[in-house]
Formats: structure tokens, C-alpha cells, sequence
């Protein structure tokens, strides 16, 4: 979908409403309705604006631009101007879809990267900041799954669960989108510089703020809220129980779209937000292919494979329990494990197996539901809790 070029003048009016003070998306949305496009709403009288959406607005219309409007303005052309940039109206047939399901879209988006994956069915893969590895793995496994299923992975850009979304939705086909809270030229955390500019070259970086605009802990609802706008449904990986990833499950559920949760140890604090959610309604997800059969996308054939922590493996399902489907490692640790919990120095002790081959098969028997993960760093067969 190609974006339309916009004059300079249509651009300065579109910029001069969204930077209208107190001017609210909701409110905007019915001016455009009402006059048509914002050089017609600029051209009303105050009477007819105030008709439509009230007097405060009609003031803040038609009142005088900051002193920082001619700059912002011209930081606005030179930024859309360079190439790989796109500034999107909601007039413009590029605008993402799913955000016109909202009922206050914002005006103005800052595009940098592709305009393609705002229009593919897409999946918000968020969770907490100070992930487990665990649930980064998860993370970036699922991500994986969804992307080379043709399903665009959505975040934040955030430390932890989103950077591994990100990371994992890079190895696929379809690519990821990252929502930030902050300007589209301001990298944040700034550690992600180089995460941004992978995820701009096969998918995009969408904001939106002002040019300039910092990091700031009131914007990242915001952007919550336009993540959750923006896709089919939210996957909460590992959340605590005041968590932004809630957040935005709350407002995804609120829009309609579907919400997802993966569980957890009832011990672990970055569980209990999942557990909450599912408690209120969100789909409880074990497998990648559990959310693509319920936003209707094709799964991957059985023969594909995923990287996972570099190491290549199989997809097992929780129905190759027979101990004839194992590789030969993951046997082997299994055999090894027994029926009590322990660490993973004395499974290394017990299978005289080198830590990739024993990281790999971890995975292969966690994967396949044959073994549990336990607080603590040990591991146990599924069903042997203690």
C-alpha cells in the first residue's frame, strides 16, 4: 500500500490541529467527519466549531500556533523528506486499518521502515521488562513461529519480553513492528539502537509523537493503547500484577481484539499477571500454533524447524509423548532425570553430556511437555512437581 504525498501546506495543517493544545483524537475525528480535511476545519468560524465539538476545542483550534510550530514544522518536512520516513494522515489509504476501528485513531503517525506489515494480520507479543530467561525464550520462540507463519509480530522496543519479540519475529518472513513511546527519531532504550535499525529494514518503526519527543513514564500507556489498537490479538508472555503489559491487554480486550496468555509457576511473580488475565478471560496458550489457529493463520508444516538460543530443534507437540519419538539426547536426559527434581549441574554429572547438547535437549523435553522448569534452576518430568 503507497503512501500519498502531501503539500507542505497540507502537511502544516495536519501538524497545526495535531499540536492544537487540549484538541483531543476523538474530537478531531468528528471535525474531519464534519468540514472535510483540516484545511477546511482551519477555515470554520468559531461558531461552527464549538456546533461540532464544543467551545474549548473550537479555541483550541483557532488559537495561535507556539512559537515552536515554524521549527517543529520544519523538522517534520526534513524528517519526512529522508528516505525510509512516511508521514501518515488518517486520509491517507496507507493508514493502518486496524486503527480505524478505534474510536480516537491519532491524526498523525511517523512511519520509519515498511508501510507492508500495518496491513498483514499481526500478533502483540509484550511482558515484563525483567524477564526470566525463560520467558524470553518463549518470547523469541513464539515470535519466530509467528513470523515465518506469515504473522506480524508487534511490541514495544522495551527491554526484556519485547526485545525478544522483536528478535525472534526478525528470523521469520513477516517481520515485527515496533510502537514506541517516544519520538520516532529517539531510540529508547538507547542499548536498542541496533535492534531499531534491523526492525526499520523489514518492517517499521511507528510513533505517535512529535519529532524529539523523550522517554517520559506518562506516554508508555499511550503507546500500550496503540499496540493494542493496531493488531488481531496480544500474547502477554510474563507479567506481574501491576504490569503496562496488562495494560494493554485490558485495552486490547476492550477493542475486541483476541487476548492471549502463556501460564506459569504459581510461585514465580511474573506469572501471576498471566494467571490473573486468564482468570478474566484471556485464552490460555501452551503452543505458537495454539494463537495462529485462533486469529485463523495457516501453521507451519510439521517438518519446519525453529532456532531457538542458536541451536536448531524440531517442533515437538505435547503428543510425542511416546519415548520412541525422542531424539536420542532428549532420551538420554530424560532417562537421566528420573523422577525427582534436580539441577542442571547434576544432570551434566549424570549424562556427561557438553552444556549446548544439554541446553539443546532441555528444550527439546520442555518444548515437548515432558519436562518443567522449576524455580531455582531445577527441572522436573511433567506431573512430578514438588
Amino acid at each position: 500500500m503507497q503512501s500519498i504525498a502531501k503539500t507542505d501546506r497540507e502537511v502544516a495543517a495536519w501538524l497545526r490541529l495535531t499540536m492544537a493544545p487540549g484538541l483531543k483524537p476523538a474530537a478531531l475525528r468528528m471535525l474531519l467527519n464534519h468540514f472535510g480535511l483540516p484545511d477546511a476545519v482551519l477555515d470554520q468560524p468559531f461558531e461552527s466549531l464549538a456546533l461540532v465539538t464544543g467551545e474549548a476545542s473550537a479555541r483550541a483550534i483557532l488559537g495561535t500556533p507556539g512559537a515552536d510550530f515554524a521549527m517543529q514544522l520544519d523538522a517534520v518536512l526534513a524528517w519526512r523528506d529522508t528516505p525510509g520516513n512516511t508521514l501518515l494522515t488518517l486520509d491517507d489509504p496507507a493508514y493502518p486499518p486496524m486503527l480505524l476501528t478505534m474510536s480516537d485513531p491519532p491524526p498523525l503517525l511517523y512511519v520509519k521502515g515498511c508501510l507492508a506489515p500495518l496491513h498483514a494480520c499481526s500478533v502483540a507479543v509484550v511482558g515484563s521488562r525483567n524477564a526470566t530467561p525463560q520467558g524470553a525464550e518463549d518470547a523469541q520462540r513464539f515470535s519466530r513461529v509467528f513470523s515465518e507463519a506469515g504473522v506480524v509480530v508487534v511490541s514495544g522496543l522495551a527491554l526484556g519480553i519485547d526485545a525478544a519479540a522483536h528478535r525472534g519475529a526478525l528470523a521469520g518472513r513477516a517481520g515485527t513492528i515496533a510502537v514506541v513511546g517516544t519520538g520516532a527519531d529517539i531510540v529508547y532504550p538507547s542499548t536498542h539502537h541496533g535492534l531499531a535499525r534491523d526492525i526499520a529494514a523489514t518492517g517499521a518503526i511507528l510513533s505517535e509523537w512529535p519529532l524529539g519527543t523523550p522517554a517520559r513514564p506518562a506516554h508508555f500507556p499511550q503507546r500500550n493503547r496503540l499496540i493494542a489498537g493496531l493488531v488481531n490479538g496480544v500474547l502477554i508472555v510474563e507479567a506481574a500484577m501491576r504490569s503496562g503489559s496488562l495494560i494493554t491487554a485490558r485495552l486490547a480486550n476492550e477493542m475486541g481484539r483476541d487476548v492471549f496468555a502463556l501460564p506459569g509457576s504459581i510461585h514465580a511473580p511474573l506469572s501471576r499477571g498471566c494467571h490473573r488475565m486468564i482468570k478474566q478471560g484471556a485464552k490460555l496458550i501452551e503452543t505458537p500454533e495454539d494463537v495462529l489457529e485462533e486469529l485463523g493463520a495457516p501453521a507451519l508444516p510439521p517438518s519446519d524447524k525453529t532456532v531457538i538460543a542458536g541451536t536448531q530443534l524440531p517442533l515437538l507437540s505435547q503428543n510425542d509423548a511416546a519415548p520412541g519419538a525422542l531424539p536420542p539426547d532428549a532420551q538420554r536426559l530424560l532417562d537421566a532425570l528420573g523422577h525427582a527434581p534436580a539441577t542442571l549441574e547434576i544432570l551434566a554429572a549424570r549424562t556427561e553430556m557438553d552444556t549446548t547438547a544439554l541446553q539443546g535437549a532441555l528444550l527439546q523435553l520442555e518444548l515437548s511437555g515432558h519436562l518443567t522448569a522449576l524455580h531455582g534452576g531445577r527441572y522436573v518430568r511433567a506431573g512430578h512437581r514438588r
